[in-house]
């Protein structure tokens, strides 16, 4: 069995694959004063929930845009399970059959959203991850990164708006009925909902323009749900794509775990 863990800014998400499917996917909040073992401790809550034996877990891969996190990580694995995680960060992004023109810089998370989207497509594509940032990673037809557009995140943006401003409130991400807001809420989340749903699509056609070659289109990320009028603009709304990514690395650096 694979254990797979994404690291990111808000939230750690956990898969455990085995057998051509994943077994179990659950998140914890990203808390950077979190110890080794408490880490730990949640994993192996989890697994007992899930009915999983820890000496199941023969393999694990991860990638983490939280570098005060990653030895935290590393350390829980080796103390709970006796493994060294395999970390996907620069050195092995320059091992992998991907191109990017710099690989000090862009996201483990990106890397790993690429190659899963470009091995669902067989062809060039763009992925947009709805997550702390959102994300659109352009794909060319031979699998080589070409290039990430970022924006801040639907929370992040609420949140911007709510730290720096005296009086308006941190609302829920709820798609409002018209786009004339009536109350400060109403107002709040018409300018970032159906404002990110013109974002995204106005970035998406300009995107497309300047790749100028036939592309797929997939989704992905926690806060996608947050946007359906977005779902049809899509090929396919993936999850678990990032994860995908991340498993596909693991088997390029051993052979394929036994089912």
């Amino acid at each position: 069995m694979l254990l797979v863990l994404d690291i990111g800014n808000s939230n750690l998400v956990f898969g455990l694959y085995n057998a051509a499917d994943w077994h179990a996917i659950w998140r914890e909040e990203t808390i950077t004063q979190r110890s080794a073992e408490e880490y730990a401790f949640a994993i192996k809550n989890h697994c007992f929930e899930e009915g999983i034996d820890l000496k199941a877990i023969q393999k694990i891969v991860m990638s983490s845009v939280v570098p005060d996190l990653t030895p935290v990580l590393r350390q829980t694995f080796i103390g709970l399970l006796d493994i060294e995680p395999l970390v996907l960060n620069t050195e092995l992004i320059q091992r992998l059959p991907v191109h990017v023109q710099r690989p000090h810089e862009i996201g483990a998370d990106l890397v790993a959203n690429a190659i899963a989207g470009y091995a669902l497509a067989g062809e060039a594509c763009i992925i947009v991850d709805f997550g702390t940032a959102l994300t659109f990673t352009t794909v060319g037809k031979g699998g080589e990164i070409l290039g990430v557009a970022i924006t801040p995140g639907l929370k992040t943006a609420i949140k911007s708006l709510f730290a720096h401003t005296a009086q308006l409130p941190e609302v829920p991400l709820q798609v409002p009925t018209s786009a004339i807001g009536k109350n400060t809420t109403h107002a709040i989340q018409a300018g970032i909902l159906l404002g990110y749903e013109g974002l995204v699509k106005h970035l998406l056609a300009h995107i497309q323009t300047d790749l100028a070659m036939p592309c797929k289109l997939y989704a992905t990320g926690g806060l996608v749900e947050a946007l359906p009028a977005l779902h049809t603009v899509f090929d396919a709304i993936v999850p678990t794509l990032t994860l995908d990514g991340l498993r596909l690395v693991a088997e390029h650096f051993s052979k394929p775990l036994e089912s």
